[in-house]
Formats: structure tokens, C-alpha cells, sequence
């Protein structure tokens, strides 16, 4: 079964840093490009970074740029979000997806543009 593993969230206070991680498991990534989406309670899914098929291309948020990296490693098929002076508006659960065709020249942003998803994993920033 087509699969992406997300991995890395957790309890992190106010400033701290966490670096999720999204593998495809039989997945191939390296032709795709690969998004992460955040989710709050009661509201759509929207992008918070998204990584072109090289890594050379990415997209952020604006609440997130100059704190967050993206980054992958075809070898090993992980992309990763590292995220520093994290805040508790950052709190949401992660959803990491692949964009839904091969290639392209540009890095799409929109949820429907992405047609295979993880099952999210929650980031929560307190003290």
C-alpha cells in the first residue's frame, strides 16, 4: 500500500526546535514534489513549506519564513522541516503529502494540487 510516514512532532516549549520527517514507504518522492500542510482545529489545510523535486525550490508561509528549513534526501526518499524559535501559534497537527504530478517548473502550494497524504503528526508549542 502506498504510504508517507511522518515522524518528529511532539511537546516543545517556546523557542525550541523540532525537525519532523516525512518517508515514503514504496512511495517514490524524487520526481515530486512534497508539501507540508498544517491543519488547526476547525479550519482548512494550507502549506506551510513546500520543496521542489531537487530541494533547490521552496515555498513558505509567511509566519514561518526565517524559522523554518526544508530540505530532502532522494537517497533515502525523507524530506524534512526543520523548525526553530518555534511559537505557540505553530501548534497544529503536520500533514506531509506529495504533489500529484511528476516534474514541473514550479512548486504548487495548493491542497489540491497534492494527492497522497500522511496522517499527520501533532506539533504543540507550550511552556
Amino acid at each position: 500500500q502506498l504510504q508517507l510516514v511522518e515522524s518528529g512532532g511532539g511537546l516543545v516549549q517556546p523557542g525550541g526546535s523540532l525537525r519532523l520527517s516525512c518517508t515514503g514507504s514504496v512511495v517514490p518522492l524524487d520526481r515530486h514534489v512534497v508539501g507540508w500542510f498544517g491543519q488547526a482545529p476547525g479550519k482548512e489545510r494550507e502549506a506551510v513549506s513546500c520543496i521542489g523535486t531537487s530541494g533547490g525550490r521552496t515555498t513558505f508561509a509567511d509566519s514561518v519564513k526565517g524559522r523554518f528549513t526544508h530540505s530532502r534526501d532522494n537517497a533515502k526518499n525523507t524530506v524534512y522541516l526543520r523548525m526553530n524559535m518555534l511559537k505557540p501559534d505553530d501548534t497544529t497537527v503536520y500533514y506531509c503529502a506529495r504533489g500529484s504530478t511528476v516534474g514541473g517548473a514550479s512548486v504548487p502550494i495548493r491542497p489540491n494540487e497534492y494527492d497522497l497524504w500522511g496522517q499527520g503528526t501533532q506539533v504543540t508549542v507550550s511552556s
